[in-house]
């Protein structure tokens, strides 16, 4: 268990051992006596189905309502006794109609009356709404296409060692609109493939009203975004993609629910707590929408069937979990430090949230053992990414979220003299030995208006003016420069994962800044300037240069399979090295500091150079000869840890990274 490895759990053994029999028993329960994953299946039973006969079924629970109609383009949106629901027991409706009476693409909706009032409302499982660009109204959508799509590829296996790619298909096109899966298929897979990712992580997949919310505020949970296309185009995306090697994730949205009632799922039987919890508890202070009641038994059956049918359905393989902070505590963690373990077990903490979160990752890996799932959590909750027999919640990964925080405060807080590379060693290695982590410099929450992304921290202004290749500007060559160091120092540090936000990989200038009211409606943030990265008279496309090599390389080399071991922590001269692998990574942070026969304990042999971001497909300044050996000589070096009785003499040029590997 998690506290015979961590003494500092030890006095929290009792809420440990509590947390884990409550997970069990919930998960027994749940499976009705056998696997979770046979007992889950509510996507099944509710919406729109065909039965085997050929004919129509619609099912929807809804304990407070009075009467209950379909309506639409079918009947003239009236509520009629033909289209009426049928009370079947426990507050579910049911009606049954011939295939006739619905077609492929036809629109429609619930309307439900309730004591003192009633309204239109989408089903709570519907898998397709969409919206009308006039009006701005969503409806229901009669999915039932005459061509069903075959499935060419299987999934790509498991991920220890995920590379993502972070991504939103709606901004993925250079063009202002709403980029399309096909689009996406299109363009932007091959770059991923070719960059070296060997994972999708696919933003704003679910549903929801407001395209400026960034997906975040989710209306309909089993509805794939009809903005970006239609659910056999995003099969063949997710088909092509498995058919590349690259495995899919989807940010999933179970931390809260859109406020809206005509979309949503809020007061959608006249009961302000049906799937929510009752009074302010059900309502998001910062985010102005509804929590969901996660010790209620339809709200999890309705969520971890949500989980199963994305799997089922569209054969992801895995899941970003986001806002689990939320989740996990009664006050979301909002304005808190987290600074001590008695945050994680004690009345503060919903353990409500915390058993499904439990059954969540239990239902993945039973509906496929190669899945995985990422918890987005700032709070640090011991045990969040342990495996549930050790008495954890099961991610298999947690989101390392203070580093990005960390490369902001120091390119804004401090010069260049004063980052110490010690620091910089602890705050990227700083991680529970027992949980894996997915490192990252920046995410998509860096590149959103209002923040600034590490290039434009770095360069600001002269981005636009001297990024051309006829321009010498020595703020764009630091800036270039240490966009390089920190990505590959992040990456090369990286617990077990790494991931890059679309467009960053070469410095996108611009931030993000979907279309509202406040800019006219613009698209014009809201996209990827993909032709920059190829224009020969802009240096852009040495930063995506510089990354396509550092991925390939720490995953031809397996880097992020071994520890990384300190072996120089040089605060004057600026100077850190380490090791990890067969691999030593030597980064000189110095503005101005050039070092020759930098000497330092190394395993002894001849270290090839690998990589070098002072070469000049890097923009770099070649003051490295590339691929050039060097030979340990048998003498103990003064600097570093002392570790190793042989010495390694490098040229260590100033804000550079160069690695090496150890020639067997």
């Amino acid at each position: 268990m998690l506290y015979e490895t961590d003494p500092y759990l030890m006095p929290f053994k009792g809420a440990i051992d509590a947390r884990h029999a409550r997970i069990l028993e919930a998960e027994k329960r749940y499976a009705g006596g056998g696997l979770l994953k046979d007992g889950i299946n509510n996507h099944l039973f509710y919406g729109l189905h065909k039965t085997p006969s050929g004919d129509w079924v619609f099912r929807e629970w809804a304990p407070n309502a009075t009467k209950l109609y379909l309506i639409g383009e079918f009947n003239n949106w009236k509520r009629t006794a033909a289209y009426a629901l049928q009370p079947i027991g426990s507050g579910n409706w049911e009606i049954v109609l011939p295939e006739m009476f619905l077609h492929h693409g036809e629109l429609y909706k619930l309307f439900i009356e309730w004591p003192g009032g009633g309204g239109e409302r989408l089903p709570a499982y519907t898998t397709r709404a969409v919206q009308d660009p006039q009006t701005k109204v969503f409806c229901a959508q009669v999915w039932d296409p005459a061509e069903k799509y075959v499935w060419k590829h299987r999934n790509p296996g498991k991920r220890p060692h995920p590379f993502i790619y972070e991504c939103h298909i709606g901004m993925s096109s250079e063009q202002e609109k709403v980029a399309s899966f096909e689009d996406f298929r299109r363009d932007v897979l091959p770059k991923v493939k070719k960059l070296g990712y060997d994972t999708l992580q696919i933003m704003a997949l679910q549903e929801h009203p407001y395209y400026g919310s960034f997906g975040y505020q989710v209306s309909n949970f089993f509805a794939l975004s009809s903005r970006f296309g239609t659910p056999e185009e995003f099969k063949r995306l997710v088909d092509e993609a498995h058919g590349a090697g690259i495995a899919v994730v989807m940010d999933i949205v179970h931390s809260h629910s859109v406020d809206n009632e005509a979309e949503g799922l809020s007061r959608f039987d006249g009961r302000d707590d049906l799937y929510f919890y009752q009074g302010p508890q059900g309502h998001h202070p910062a985010w102005g929408s509804r929590c969901f009641d996660y010790g209620k038994d339809e709200t999890k059956y309705f969520l971890l069937s949500n989980v199963k049918y994305w799997m089922e359905e569209y054969h992801v393989d895995g899941f970003r979990f986001d806002g689990v902070t939320s989740m996990l505590y009664w006050d979301h963690g909002l304005g808190k430090a987290f600074a001590g373990y008695d945050n994680y077990f004690n009345e503060g903490v919903d353990e409500n949230a915390v058993t499904y979160l439990a059954l969540a990752n239990i239902l993945i890996r039973q509906m496929n053992p190669d899945a995985f799932s990422i918890a987005e959590d700032v709070s640090g909750m011991a045990g969040l990414a342990a495996p549930l027999e050790k008495g954890g919640i099961g991610f298999d990964f947690r989101m390392a979220m203070g580093i990005a925080d960390y490369w902001i405060k120091i390119i804004k807080e401090r010069s260049d003299e004063q980052w110490g590379v010690g620091d910089i060693w602890w705050q990227l290695t700083n991680k529970r030995a027992d949980e894996k982590t997915i490192s990252y410099a920046e995410c998509h929450d860096q590149a959103l208006v209002g923040d600034k992304t590490i290039i434009f921290r770095l360069i600001d202004k002269e981005m636009y003016f001297s990024m051309d290749m006829g321009s010498s500007n020595p703020i764009v060559d630091r800036g270039i420069a240490l966009h390089k160091m920190i990505r590959l120092v992040t990456a090369a540090t990286a617990g077990d994962g790494y991931l890059n936000f679309m467009g960053n990989e070469f410095g996108h200038p611009e931030w993000i800044d979907f279309p509202r009211e406040g800019n006219g409606w613009s698209f014009k943030h809201a996209r990827r300037l993909w032709s920059i990265e190829q224009d020969k008279n802009l240096r852009y496309r040495f930063l995506r240069n510089f990354d396509e090599a550092m991925v390939k390389l720490l995953r031809k080399e397996r880097i992020l399979s071994a520890p990384p071991e300190l072996l120089v922590q040089d605060e004057e001269k600026k100077i850190l090295i380490f090791k990890r692998g067969k691999c030593i990574f030597a980064l000189n942070f110095s503005p101005e500091g050039s070092f020759a026969d930098y000497g330092f304990g190394a395993p002894a042999g001849e270290w090839v150079g690998l990589l070098d971001s002072d070469q000049p497909e890097f923009n770099g300044f070649s003051r490295l000869k590339s691929g050039e050996s060097h030979f340990t000589v048998d003498k103990k070096s003064p600097n570093g840890t002392g570790v190793y009785p042989a010495t390694l003499y490098l040229y260590l040029p100033s804000r550079s990274v160069q690695v090496l590997k150890l020639k067997m």
